[in-house]
């Protein structure tokens, strides 16, 4: 699968080699940003933190420079321009590729907050899956095929790749060990580090998963809890901003423009609208990134 970063106009590979000349910038640019490289690992993205500070340097020249030349062709084909128009002409393109820039850096971490949710949102499934199978007195490998071949979404995949490495000769607790490293999910490396905590003290396996499973099952209960308590504050504010305040608002001008004479633009109407929808959309973000990554 061919990796695209936003902001960027060329697929992955062909960025890399584009950026060579950014290279010096994406060197220098990599002090202030100690711990991109795991970010990167952990994101999945196949370039090292140079090349991935050169590719974010590169975004914001290019849209600074497009954003530029836009303007200037602008100031030729337009005959009146307003006074202030050089200094928009030097904001815009830095305002645009100081954006692009911004958002390039974040992307890793916009990735691995999804592929976080996907992880957890399954998590519990998963353990119980393997309990089931090591209860039954099924080897740990076996397990982990079992998993491998299942419908867990991304931990599917994690496993598929560990199992993969035990299958060459690495050993389980070393293939656990690497997962571990490379995954960004804190509640899913605690769990594998306490699995392969039971594989190098000899600890009977079935008891440790068996208590991994019953403290997810407390912990999913109290963020479930957290989250419903979250909702009334929340519904309460929504009820306030997005009804109560517009139609008393929307009311009050009303009798204020018939009592006083004053007219009410349209104008006023139309931005009541788009500040409501503006607001619903921020409103559904909130409530969907509070939710707890829980697959019920």
């Amino acid at each position: 699968m061919i990796i695209r970063i936003p902001f960027v106009p060329f697929p992955l590979p062909l960025a890399k080699k584009v950026i060579k000349p950014f290279y010096g910038i994406g060197e220098k640019l990599t002090k202030f940003f100690p711990s991109l490289s795991v970010t990167l690992q952990q994101a999945e993205i196949d370039v090292n933190a140079r090349e991935y500070l050169s590719i974010a340097f590169f975004a914001l020249w290019f849209w600074a420079t497009l954003m530029f030349t836009v303007m200037i062709s602008i100031g030729f084909i337009v005959p009146t321009l307003p006074a202030n128009f050089s200094y928009i002409l030097t904001l815009v393109p830095l305002v645009i590729g100081g954006l692009s820039f911004a958002y390039v850096i974040l992307y890793p971490q916009l990735l691995i907050n999804k592929k976080t949710r996907n992880l957890e949102k399954n998590l519990g499934f998963a353990l119980r899956h393997l309990l089931i199978q090591v209860r039954s007195g099924v080897p740990l490998f076996d397990g982990l095929v079992s998993i491998s071949n299942g419908d867990h979404g991304l931990i599917t995949e994690e496993f598929k790749n560990c199992v993969k490495k035990i299958s060459t000769g690495m050993s389980e607790t070393l293939a656990l060990e690497e997962m571990i490293f490379k995954n960004p999910s804190l509640q899913f490396r605690r769990i594998i580090w306490q699995i392969t905590n039971s594989l190098r003290t000899g600890a009977d396996l079935g008891n440790t998963l068996d208590s991994i499973v019953e403290n997810l099952s407390s912990e999913q209960k109290v963020a479930i809890r957290k989250y419903g308590s979250q909702l009334n504050p929340l519904s309460m504010m929504y009820m306030m901003t997005a009804v109560i305040i517009p139609s008393l608002g929307i009311t009050f001008l009303i009798l204020l423009s018939s009592f006083s004479g004053i007219a009410v633009s349209e104008i006023l109407f139309w931005i009541i609208l788009i500040a409501l929808a503006t607001f619903q959309f921020m409103f559904i973000g909130i409530v969907k990134n509070r939710r707890p990554p829980i697959e019920l």
